[in-house]
């Protein structure tokens, strides 16, 4: 038997579908109530010029709030709710080695700049997960960032965000 194929005596173990949808029907839920109370405090009525500030939001927020509780209606009290696993431990770590490294590139960003940053993302993600070689994955990367920097900072003349501590200070940019 091949190491991906599962065997039907295996049981896949996590969380039910259903309750993830539950789960992410609340959050909308949430996001329609604020959204409803922001749109409220606005002005979700109808002025003497027309509609308030908040009247088209405060719409928007009616109908997520009721998308969000018809959802949970159906995932948690719902006849054909799906209880089958949403995902188990290896495809989570799966979607985890791509997810750090992408909330990390984030936060590198507000101190590196999107350059130095995005070659650091570039070479480690093809040395850790692609498996290149260390020097293919650095050539890679400063590839890439250089392409980015001559046409963003020189030819479109369109800077962009250098980082807290602008690494890139010496180049006059």
């Amino acid at each position: 038997m091949e190491p991906n194929e599962s065997s039907d005596t295996e049981q896949r173990t996590g969380i039910a579908t259903n309750i993830v949808e539950a789960a992410v029907a609340f959050l909308i839920l949430v996001l329609g109530v604020v959204v409803v109370q922001a749109s409220w405090k606005l002005g979700a009525g109808w002025t003497s010029d027309g509609p308030g500030a908040g009247y088209f939001p405060f719409y928007v927020g009616i109908i997520l709030c009721i998308s969000g509780a018809g959802t949970m209606f159906q995932a948690l009290l719902g006849k054909k709710k799906n209880t089958e696993v949403f995902v188990d431990n290896e495809q989570l770590k799966r979607v985890l080695s791509v997810l750090l490294p992408a909330v990390v590139y984030v936060g590198a960003v507000q101190f590196l700049g999107l350059y130095v940053a995005s070659a650091l993302y570039i070479a480690l993600f093809m040395i850790i997960l692609g498996k290149f070689s260390r020097l293919k994955s650095v050539l890679v990367a400063l590839s890439v960032a250089t392409l980015f920097f001559f046409m963003f900072e020189v030819w479109f003349k369109v800077p962009l965000f250098k980082g807290q501590f602008d690494p890139l200070r010496f180049l006059g940019f």
